[in-house]
Formats: structure tokens, sequence, C-alpha cells
């Protein structure tokens, strides 16, 4: 494989702003011009696992942008170690196009890679590393076209949404939206770079993730009717989340995905202490993912019913503190963009095409859709090289992806 070799970006004087918080550039400045497989091979070098904070990279992202004369605004995390950023190019004006994409990729650890996941290698045309497809490409694609956008008289500004953690529950892209209409701009609409192979996809599941912690009574395993068992309760309670597994495959209301239902899945159980002592505590973490049109407060609902009727009252005959208590962790809204999607229609026309496409992954489209940004996702790479050993990206995805911003850059030219 060949390795891509690194590179430098030219220092370039700046002044801050102490009122807006932003760095303000001379309107002559011109900045390095390089392709989205050199930006891609410098973003790629960046370490930027969710567990992990992602600030060099986002200086690296400032220091482009500055270079070519472009402001740009973080949003931290409340310790500060992680980062969003907001940039804007063209015209000082209310809405606009938003392009988006994460920094943070998914642990390589216990993976058997051929290569450093973290120095892009090239090889028969595809492009490898961490992140490569997920979602790095989109990014590298996206800065670019940042001196063709800037040679452009835009009369729509593009706007640039880097976020942190998404993949850990699109935790880190909220903080920005909050900030839309306050001190960002709230994009017309949003172009989110996930991995499509540049196809529009209008629509994913939800994410809904829980704790669920019971509670029951020690005893010596010689006498269990003194004791109340924690696991044996989960264990009912397991096969209760089963069955509406079950049912809601039979219901299957979700005919474009793959499947074509909502799914449920029991992660991870833990609980007891030794053989012989009766478990008091155990503790389940579940997960279902959603299609658009199942309500996502029945689920819940069904299991909380089911563990007050079917189970506490046991349970409490031996011990009045037994208890099964059930705690929301995340939430990542199903996406569907609305018939008539202003996004929609201009992302069928940028990609050439007039076919929609569902997806069973989640992204932001659905945050930023509830945020009062009309969404779609398409972006370069393909999902099934995503998380993986050995993920990568195809060279002519990045130049489908080029293709896409140049004609977005006529539009936002001509309005």
């Amino acid at each position: 494989m060949e390795t891509v070799a690194p590179l430098r970006l030219r220092p370039c004087r700046a002044r801050f702003h102490s009122k807006t918080r932003k760095i303000v550039m001379p309107a002559s400045s011109s900045g390095p011009v390089l392709s989205a497989t050199e930006l891609l091979d410098r973003l790629i070098a960046f370490d930027t696992v969710s567990a992990k904070s992602n600030l060099e990279l986002i200086a690296f992202v400032e220091d482009y942008l500055q270079a070519h004369g472009i402001a740009s605004e973080r949003v931290t995390n409340e310790e500060g170690t992680k980062a969003n950023l907001f940039a804007t190019i063209g015209p000082d004006s209310t809405g606009g196009i938003g392009l988006s994409g994460h920094t943070d990729v998914v642990p390589v650890e216990g993976q058997a890679w051929d290569t450093d996941p973290f120095k892009m290698t090239a090889a028969n045309g595809l492009l490898h590393g961490r992140g490569t497809s997920d979602m790095k490409g989109f990014i590298a694609c996206v800065l670019a076209h940042v001196p063709a956008f800037k040679a452009r008289k835009l009369t729509v500004p593009i706007h640039l949404l880097f976020s942190y953690d998404e993949e850990v529950g699109c935790t880190g892209v909220r903080p920005m939206i909050a900030e839309f209409g306050r001190r960002l701009v709230r994009p017309r609409l949003i172009v989110v770079g996930e991995p499509t192979s540049m196809t529009v996809v209008d629509a994913h599941k939800g994410i809904h993730a829980f704790v669920t912690e019971i509670t029951g009574l020690e005893a010596h395993s010689s006498m269990p009717q003194l004791g109340v068992d924690a696991i044996l309760a989960a264990g009912k309670l397991v096969t209760e989340i089963g069955r509406i597994a079950a049912e809601l495959e039979e219901r299957a209301d979700g005919p474009r995905f793959l499947p074509p239902y909502t799914t449920l899945n029991v992660g991870k159980i833990t609980g007891g202490t030794v053989l012989n002592i009766i478990p008091r505590n155990a503790t389940l973490e579940w997960h279902f993912r959603n299609v658009p049109t199942t309500d996502p407060e029945e689920i819940p609902k069904r299991v909380a019913d089911f563990a007050e009727t079917q189970l506490l009252p046991d349970m409490r005959m031996g011990s009045p503190i037994a208890d099964i208590v059930t705690r929301k962790t995340n939430t990542v809204p199903a996406f569907q963009a609305p018939a008539g999607s202003e996004a929609l229609s201009l992302a069928l026309n940028l990609a050439g095409q007039n076919e929609l496409f569902a997806v069973c992954y989640g992204t932001e489209a659905g945050l930023f859709e509830n945020a009062g940004c009309p969404s779609i996702v398409c972006g370069p790479g393909d999902i099934a090289q995503a998380h993986k050993a050995n993920e990568f990206i195809a060279e002519d995805q990045l130049a489908a992806c080029s293709a896409f911003l140049d004609r977005l850059a006529t539009f936002a030219e001509t309005g």
C-alpha cells in the first residue's frame, strides 16, 4: 500500500474580535489549495475516537479556514475538552445551506487491521484508515471545496457544521443546535454527509437506549423463600422484551427499511455476587431502533406496565423495597423528511437522482429536522465499510461528492 505524505499549512495573520469571539481574517487572505485526498490524509491522522478529545483536529480545521479568510466559531462541551465548529462562507445573512459532518470515530481496539488505522494508505483506488468512510471523507471533500466556494459570488451562504460525539449517541451536536438563532445562524436546510454512496436518504430509524435496575433481596441460596431473586426477575423481563420484539416484527410497519420493522436488543446483563447468594441486584441495558411510524413511547410503557403488574406484586411479597426502575439514557430521533421538503428536492437535483432510500442506522438528521432545519442524508462512502477493520473509501466516491459540491456551489451562486 502507498502511504500519503503529510501536509503542512502556511501560517496566516488574524485578529480576535472580543465581542463576537470569532477569528476575523483579512479579506485578501488566500490559503492552500488541497485535494480531498490530501485533506483526508491529515484528518485520518488525528485519533478522534469518541473517548478522546477532537480539539487538535478542530484546531487544524480552524487554521485551514483562517488561511482562506473564513471566520469560525467553536461550541465546546462543558469540560472544554471537545468542540463543534461552525463556519460560514458567503453573505452574512440568515438561512443558507449547512454541510454537516461528525469528527469522531469508533475505536480500533480488538480489530485486525492490516495497516496503521490512523495513517491513511492508498491501494487499488481505495483509501484505508479509520474514519475514511464514516465520515471524514465527507469533511475532506467539503474542506477541499472551500477555495471554490470562496471564489464564487455566493448569494446563498454555505455553512460548515462539524460536530463531536456522534458515535456515542449524537450527543455533541446538540449544544451547537441549541445556539441556532442565537450565536449561530440557523441554516435553511442541511445536508448530513454520512456514507450513503452518494444516494439521497430521506429516512432513518430512531435509537432509544435504556437501563433497567432491578432490586430484590439477598438470602442464602439454600433458603430462596427468604429472598427475592433479582436475576430471575430480569430473565422474565428479557422474555417480555423478546415477546414485544416478535410482535413488532409481525407488525412490519417499516416496509422501506431492512429489516422492515422496529428492532429491540438487550445488549448487557449484570447482577449477583457469588453462586450461593440469592442476587439482590440485576441490571439490563437495552435499546430499540424504531421506524418513524412506531411511537417511541409505546415500548418503554409496555415494559414498565409488565414490570408493575406482572413482576413487582410477587417481588414485594418477599421484600417491600423490591423495585424495578427504568431510565432512558439516550434518544436519537427517527428521521423522515416530509413530502415537499426543500432539502429533499435540492439534494435529488444535486445528486442527479430521482430515487430515495431509507437506512437503519441513526444520524444527526432527525435532530436537525426537529430543530426546524429541513435535512437529508447524502455523502460519500459505504456504510458497510464503517466500524470495521481496514475501513476504506473508494476514490471515485470522493469524486462523486466533489461533483455534488460543485453543483451546490452553482446553486448557492445563482440562488
